[in-house]
């Protein structure tokens, strides 16, 4: 048994149950709809997000109806966020198989999009889960906004430490975050344990996304991720943020023309990879990594032990550890 399948077995009939309510949720009147949609549920991911939302509610309490209704707008939101994502990198690619914008082109991705975000909207008004709704909603808020930060600062290249730890935070942790907040308020309206679970969401998010960033500056092909991605879309993560401003302003100079002009991308990656060795930024960014683990986990400690809470540690620790 794989680490991911002893963290579910608290909630492997939870996920059971809501895999299939999820793919009913997905049916369309329209046959082109259905194809696509087919096309997503055959290929998702590991489905951390909803076994987050299952876990925080059982740690606090019985898995209720909302629970489900909290996973399922959670799971539709971020996978219309993904598809959007997509059309908006120009990406043909996700996990390893063409993107919907790649089969079907980018209109019709935009309108799956806007068709998913619809359902979870639809879903939360029908059920009358208007705070879950407001979790999820500002999160994705948020995202957009972080998003816009990124491309902000990638047209100038000039982001500090603190603005990539804000653009993070909203691109990625605060949909984290609402996971555990969702799945606490889905069990209990004590907005103490929701804010504990909420904290707990952003810093396992931050984690999250320093190892996703780590992965940009490891030879090997095991990550699924192409080494040198993030530097091809001009984004500055923390290794490289770090390395920079070890630097001498020369050394800081030319590896910043390098990432601006079109030179060879192998070449390139092989002398940024070499700086940011160089310059303490793989250590540094590990170093940040691991505190905000210590901190999820020491925030884990104020709840009562079970099960649900001993694969709630587990989970941190496999998002630390993870090779892809």
């Amino acid at each position: 048994m794989g680490q991911l399948s002893k963290i579910k077995l608290p909630v492997s009939e939870e996920l059971n149950r809501f895999n299939k309510l999820f793919s009913k949720t997905m049916k369309s009147k329209v046959p082109l709809l259905n194809i696509i949609t087919n096309y997503v549920l055959k290929r998702k991911g590991k489905q951390i997000r909803p076994l987050l939302v299952f876990l925080t509610a059982k740690v606090i309490g019985d898995i209720t109806n909302s629970t489900y209704t909290a996973a399922t707008l959670i799971e539709l939101l971020h996978t219309a966020t993904l598809v959007h994502d997509d059309v908006v990198d120009d990406s043909y690619e996700r996990r390893g198989f063409l993107s919907i914008n790649a089969l079907w082109k980018s209109k019709i991705a935009v309108l799956l999009g806007d068709y998913l975000l619809a359902k979870g909207l639809l879903i939360s008004v029908e059920t009358k889960e208007y705070e879950i709704l407001e979790i999820v909603s500002d999160a994705v808020k948020e995202m957009s906004e972080g998003e816009l930060l990124q491309i902000q600062k990638a047209k100038n290249l000039n982001i500090s430490e603190e603005e990539y730890f804000e653009i993070i935070r909203k691109k990625t942790a605060t949909l984290i975050a609402a996971c555990a907040a969702s799945g606490a308020r889905s069990v209990t309206k004590d907005k103490k344990e929701i804010e504990k679970m909420k904290e707990f969401g952003i810093k396992i998010g931050i984690a999250f996304q320093i190892k996703d960033d780590l992965f940009d500056y490891e030879k090997t092909t095991i990550t699924g991720k192409p080494k040198g991605n993030d530097i091809q879309e001009r984004k500055l993560t923390l290794p490289l943020i770090v390395s920079l401003s070890n630097a001498n302003s020369s050394e800081r100079k030319e590896i910043l023309k390098l990432i601006s002009k079109k030179s060879s991308k192998r070449l390139t990656y092989s002398k940024i990879y070499d700086f940011v060795h160089k310059n303490g930024g793989l250590d540094y960014a590990h170093e940040k990594l691991i505190e905000n683990r210590d901190q999820a986990l020491n925030i884990l400690k104020e709840f009562a032990p079970n099960e649900a809470l001993d694969s709630l540690i587990m989970l941190v620790n496999f998002i630390v550890e993870r090779n892809n």
